[in-house]
């Protein structure tokens, strides 16, 4: 009985999201929500001391800087058991692209950024903090315009991510995957409990045109099993043989990632 009044509602969620984008437009759910905006930035590192200034930095200074200027749900991370690469990730989520416009200028107008940067601002040019900053901007799925926190992070309990990229060889078949989430491939996720913290389509990058979205769960043997549900849902099997999600994707990256203590995310 149960799995009968999931899959109607399902059906009738499908309905309503593939009328929408039959119209030429995909609508956000019912949520009153706008979408956000996303930086994901990579403080390219070059050892685990340096590793450690600048996450004592994104710790101390700039989360708590973001997060004065209203900007919260700041994801930070490491990459999970990876010894050769001590990078650091950060989610940054916008409400709009004026508060990516005017950061740079209200941190340093911030007394208490400034102080509490001092320590990353003194390293010398011969020997700097971190060697670049990788950065990818991108605006929110209409099917999940806002980040949604997992359990996991309300309870502050351990919990794992996968970031994926799905890059596609021209615009239009990458539109045609944004569409795909959003008019089902989301609600399956959700479905096979795969807790999905955010869907964001890239406007500036390095790989474009690309998207990229976040999964969570406790731990990996779980995530796994929540793959396995969703490579056997019937509504995704149904999804990927229509000929218009063909060649969406040309190349998959992703990484295992693992939350810092002081994580918004």
């Amino acid at each position: 009985m149960a799995d009968s009044i999931a899959r109607r509602n399902f059906i009738t969620s499908s309905i309503i999201l593939a009328a929408a984008a039959g119209a030429g437009t995909v609508a956000a759910p019912a949520t009153g929500k706008k979408q956000e905006f996303y930086e994901l930035r990579v403080y390219r590192v070059k050892n685990r001391d340096k590793q450690k200034l600048v996450s004592g930095y994104v710790e101390k200074a700039l989360v708590p800087g973001l997060n004065r200027l209203g900007i919260n749900r700041v994801g930070v991370f490491t990459l999970m058991e990876s010894a050769d690469d001590p990078a650091l990730f950060m989610l940054i989520p916008y409400p709009t692209l004026e508060h990516l416009a005017g950061l740079n200028l209200k941190l340093e107008a911030d007394s208490a950024y400034m102080a509490a940067s001092k320590d990353f601002l003194a390293e010398p040019k011969e020997d700097p903090a971190f060697q670049r900053i990788e950065s990818k901007f991108f605006k929110a799925f209409s099917g999940m315009p806002v980040i949604e926190l997992p359990a996991q992070t309300r309870a502050k309990k351990a919990r794992i991510f996968e970031l994926r990229t799905y890059e596609s060889h021209n615009p239009e078949r990458a539109a045609r995957k944004v569409e795909m989430f959003n008019t089902g491939e989301i609600q399956v996720m959700r479905e096979a409990e795969m807790a999905p913290v955010f869907f964001g389509e890239a406007l500036i990058g390095a790989d474009v045109p690309e998207l990229t979205y976040m999964l969570s769960a406790d731990k990996m043997a779980a995530h796994e099993e929540h793959w396995k549900a969703f490579q056997a849902h019937p509504e995704w099997n149904r999804m990927k043989g229509l000929a218009k999600y063909k060649d969406t994707v040309s190349k998959i990256t992703k990484w295992f990632l693992v939350p810092s203590a002081y994580s918004q995310i």
